[in-house]
C-alpha cells in the first residue's frame, strides 16, 4: 500500500533530505491513547502505517476494535504480537483471526514482549514466527536492538541478540511477507550508523525502520528511556539535561534524524529505510512534527 506524504503545516519549508527520509514514517498507539485523537484522518495521511501497541493487561477486544477504527480511518494497522503474554497456540489462533476478519489487519510487530517470565508457551518472537500463524500476511516487523537488551543479553554483550537477528534473516529468506527490523528508540546517530553497517556486514540485509522519541519533555523522555533499557545514547539526553538553555525546551528528534537522513543521502545503500516515531510526549505532538517536517507530496 502507498504511503503518502504527511499533511501540509504552516510550518517553514521541510529541510529536503530529511523530507525525503520522513516518507513512509509511522507512528504507535495504544487503546487508550487512541481514544484521545478524534479522528485520525484530522492528523495523519491517509495510509499511514499505525503500529497497536499490546501492553498485558488489556483486552483482546480492545486491540482489534483500535485496528478495526484504524482501518476504517484510512490507515494501516500493526499490532503487536507479543510473545511472552500470549498463553497458548490456541490464543495466538483467535487473535490472528480476529484482526484478520474484523480489521482486515495484514502486518505485524512480532516480538517477545518486555515481561521476564513468559506467561504461556511462548517465549520469543521465533516461536511465534514458526508457529505459521502468520502465514498470509503482507508485512512481518520484528525487533532490533542498535544498543543491544539486557533482557536478552545480561551480560551486557550482543551475543544472543546477534544470534536471533541471523535467525530472522534466514527466516526472512523463506517467508513471502516482507519483513524489516523496528528498532528501540535512540538518541545518537554515530552508534546507530555503526550498528546498522555492522548488521549489513554480517550479512542481515533487513532493511531497518530506526526507533525515535516524538517530541516531549526532557524530563518524560529520560523517565522512558530508563524504563525501556536505552543504553549509551541516553547520554544525549544527559548531556542535554546539563544546558540550562535546553532544559525547559520540548526535545525534538530533528537534530537526530537528520544527521541519519544526510547519512542515507550519501550513502543510499543504507540499510535504514524507515522511520518509527515512539509518541511519547502524546500523539498529537508527533503528528504535527511530522506534518512540518516530512515531503509534501501534492
Amino acid at each position: 500500500m502507498a504511503v503518502f506524504g504527511f499533511l501540509r503545516s504552516s510550518a517553514p519549508p521541510a529541510n529536503g533530505v530529511l523530507a525525503d527520509f520522513l516518507t513512509g514514517a509511522s507512528l504507535e498507539v495504544m487503546p487508550r491513547t487512541a481514544e484521545k485523537v478524534d479522528d485520525f484522518r484530522a492528523i495523519l495521511p491517509r495510509g499511514t502505517r499505525v503500529y497497536v501497541a499490546h501492553i498485558r493487561g488489556t483486552p483482546i477486544e480492545d486491540m482489534v476494535a483500535t485496528a478495526a477504527r484504524l482501518r476504517a480511518e484510512g490507515m494501516e494497522p500493526m499490532p503487536h504480537f507479543p510473545a511472552r503474554i500470549i498463553a497458548d497456540r490456541a490464543t495466538l489462533t483467535d487473535w490472528v483471526a480476529r484482526y484478520r476478519g474484523e480489521a482486515d489487519v495484514t502486518q505485524g510487530l512480532i516480538l517477545a514482549g518486555g515481561l521476564p517470565e513468559p506467561v504461556g508457551e511462548f517465549s520469543t518472537s521465533m516461536e511465534l514466527l514458526e508457529s505459521g500463524a502468520f502465514d498470509g500476511f503482507e508485512r512481518l516487523h520484528v525487533a532490533g536492538h542498535p544498543e543491544g537488551n539486557r533482557d536478552i543479553d545480561t551480560d551486557g554483550s550482543m551475543k544472543n541478540v546477534s544470534e536471533a537477528l541471523a535467525w530472522k534473516q534466514k527466516f526472512s529468506e523463506r517467508t513471502n511477507a516482507a519483513m524489516a527490523l523496528a528498532t528501540q528508540f535512540c538518541f545518537e546517530a554515530g552508534p546507530v550508523i555503526e550498528w546498522a553497517d555492522a548488521i549489513r556486514a554480517a550479512g542481515v540485509d533487513l532493511p531497518v525502520h530506526i526507533g525515535t522519541a516524538g517530541p516531549a519533555k526532557l524530563q518524560t523522555l529520560i523517565k522512558f528511556a530508563i524504563a525501556c533499557g536505552v543504553g549509551p545514547s541516553l547520554r544525549v539526553l544527559q548531556k542535554r539535561a546539563t544546558d540550562v538553555t535546553k532544559l525547559l525546551l520540548p526535545y525534538e528528534p530533528t537534530e537526530f534524524l537528520s544527521e541519519l537522513a544526510h547519512h542515507k543521502a550519501a550513502n543510499p545503500a543504507f540499510n535504514i529505510e524507515s522511520v518509527h516515531v515512539f509518541p511519547l510526549g502524546g500523539i498529537k505532538a508527533s503528528a504535527d512534527w511530522l506534518n512540518d517536517h516530512a515531503k509534501d507530496e501534492e
